[in-house]
């Protein structure tokens, strides 16, 4: 029988989605509502966002993090 790997924990995925090359860079990133929502909760995420600075977006099942301070502007 095959071991299953330990569950993340939610610090350990906070650690793992902010310490991605595309958050240190300034980018951006994009993670499941529903895969936020069961690792770490809504709450805890949007604190997270906005102890860096980030901003977040959320549309059709998907938050997308921008990385960076820079304002965001919907075009169209």
């Amino acid at each position: 029988m095959k071991d299953l790997p330990a569950p993340i924990t939610p610090d350990r995925w906070i650690i793992q989605l902010f310490s991605a090359r595309a958050a240190a860079e300034g980018g951006i990133l994009r993670r499941s509502v529903e895969d936020v929502e069961r690792l770490v909760g809504r709450q805890r995420f949007c604190f997270e966002v906005r102890r860096r600075g980030f901003r977040a977006v959320e549309n059709a099942g998907q938050f997308v993090i921008f990385c960076n301070r820079d304002a965001i502007s919907i075009v169209v």
